[in-house]
């Protein structure tokens, strides 16, 4: 398996409805190909750590470099995995107050601090996860 994490920065600034689509959309898609991962955005800043079979993550992330709606895209750390951190695809972003209910693969990362987030980096896709969740406000 494979774990890819990148850094952009959104072309327009999404919307709450945009980023409530695109979970939807992009969390379906990656469970059909067998990635998971965490995605964070924050006022137009995009932190992602993908994981899965090496051919899945390796096509994703091309297809995520050719995507117009980000640019300055920057690979932080790309290594080998015995086994995933993250045990399904998630996103977190700002504003959810409005919500009624718990949405399916949202996560409050963002809100919450989970263990070994922005501690030292022996688990480097979370580690990173956590610097950009302490450093985007």
């Amino acid at each position: 398996m494979l774990s890819i994490t990148y850094v952009s920065s959104a072309a327009e600034l999404l919307t709450e409805p945009q980023l409530l689509d695109m979970l939807r959309a992009v969390r379906a898609k990656n469970q059909a190909l067998g990635l998971t991962g965490m995605m964070l955005y924050r006022d137009g800043n995009i932190i992602q750590a993908l994981e899965g079979p090496d051919d899945a993550v390796v096509e994703t992330y091309a297809k995520i470099c050719a995507d117009p709606r980000h640019h300055g895209i920057i690979e932080l750390l790309r290594e080998s995995i015995a086994e995933r951190t993250f045990a399904q695809w998630t996103m977190g972003f700002r504003y959810v107050d409005d919500l009624d209910a718990p949405l399916d693969g949202f996560s409050d990362f963002l809100r919450t601090r989970p263990p070994g987030a922005g501690e030292a980096p022996g688990n480097g896709p979370m580690w990173l996860l956590g610097l950009f969740r302490q450093t985007m406000r």
